[in-house]
């Protein structure tokens, strides 16, 4: 198994893609701790992924942070992969648009998505440093790349884990630990499909059609499943990317070429 062993830290690992990463992440024989934000989310997913570790942590806060650091070591004794996939829900408003509600929410995402990574790296990097050894994976996106009107939340948070992700590939490169980044783009699933509906009903048009025209701008000609950007996730996480820092693997069904 690519991962026997070895302990792998998820955070934002509530349902769906987080669940996902700490299920293959087991099942490849980590020792999988899983974080989120409310302790009945995180108690969800290790009842689904037995064997994990629950600890509720808010990655925006730093004693939040320091604490699941410290509770990892403490039960576990070291840390070799860490998978920074947290991030709140998004939804989509012109920033013209936006209300004094919808400013805040923005903040927050773009601080869970940037400050949240930086913190989870600045606590649980340095058992990496101490060991000379260990990898690090942030969830990123498509949108850390090209922005969308209506997702400038989105984007800037994503795009501040990718370039922090830079920075630290530099930092911990001489220690031996790796930093690099899975940009998935649109992830097969029911916020899709809402998505899609919500098109097709202000076009007038079926959802066969809007899946069908959007399919169609894919290489691949089909959506990228949670699976997919998963095992991505594991390659990197893994000694077969050891020589592999500071890169981005796009999950996209080349809907966009980098």
């Amino acid at each position: 198994m690519l991962l026997d062993d070895k302990v792998a830290v998820v955070t934002g690992a509530g349902p769906g893609l987080g669940r996902t990463l700490a299920r293959l992440l087991s099942e490849e024989g980590a020792r999988v701790v899983v974080a989120a934000r409310t302790a009945a989310t995180v108690e969800r997913t290790a009842a689904e992924v037995p064997g994990t570790l629950a600890v509720p942590a808010d990655v925006t806060r730093i004693e939040d942070v320091r604490r699941l650091a410290g509770t990892v070591i403490d039960r576990l004794g070291r840390v070799d992969v860490l998978v920074n996939a947290a991030f709140p829900g998004s939804h989509r408003r012109n920033v013209l648009d936006m209300s004094d509600g919808d400013l805040e929410a923005w903040r927050a995402a773009v601080e869970t998505g940037g400050y949240g990574t930086l913190l989870a790296c600045r606590f649980i990097a340095p058992h990496m440093v101490a060991q000379r050894s260990g990898s690090i994976v942030n969830l990123t996106s498509m949108s850390s790349r090209k922005g969308y009107a209506g997702r400038s939340d989105y984007a800037a948070g994503k795009a501040a884990a990718h370039l922090l992700s830079h920075c630290l590939a530099d930092e911990l490169g001489p220690y031996g630990v790796r930093v690099n980044c899975v940009a998935p783009g649109w992830i097969a699933g029911d916020v899709l499909d809402d998505w899609m509906r919500t098109r097709a009903a202000a076009e007038g048009v079926p959802f066969e059609e809007i899946l069908a025209r959007d399919v169609s701008a894919m290489a691949l000609r089909r959506v990228a499943t949670e699976e997919d950007v998963a095992r991505a996730v594991l390659y990197l996480a893994s000694d077969h990317a050891r020589a592999v820092t500071g890169a981005t693997i796009d999950v996209n069904g080349g809907q966009l070429f980098t």
